[in-house]
């Protein structure tokens, strides 16, 4: 069975490993955008426009997957552990 301390060190991990991925998919995104753009059109079919529209919508979902489901669970098992 977890203890609180190690639930709350699993989800700050998960907290930072899932922000950095953010950081460099959007890093990668915005810095090779044609490059990538030309291998996902090929791939899917879509045009450079909308794959932009979808390279945004799965940045945004990324980010709400990562505040509800890492950020929101650590937060508050930091708040249940530092009430006395």
């Amino acid at each position: 069975m977890q203890n609180i301390d190690t639930l709350t060190e699993f989800f700050g991990w998960c907290s930072v490993i899932n922000i950095a991925m953010l950081c460099i998919a959007t890093l990668m995104l915005t810095s090779m955008r044609d490059f990538i753009s030309g291998i996902h059109s090929k791939m899917t079919g879509l045009g450079q426009s909308e794959l932009s529209v979808v390279y945004v919508q799965y940045l945004a979902n990324y980010k709400i997957a990562i505040l509800m489901l890492n950020l929101v669970p650590y937060i508050a098992l930091k708040l249940i552990t530092q009430v006395p």
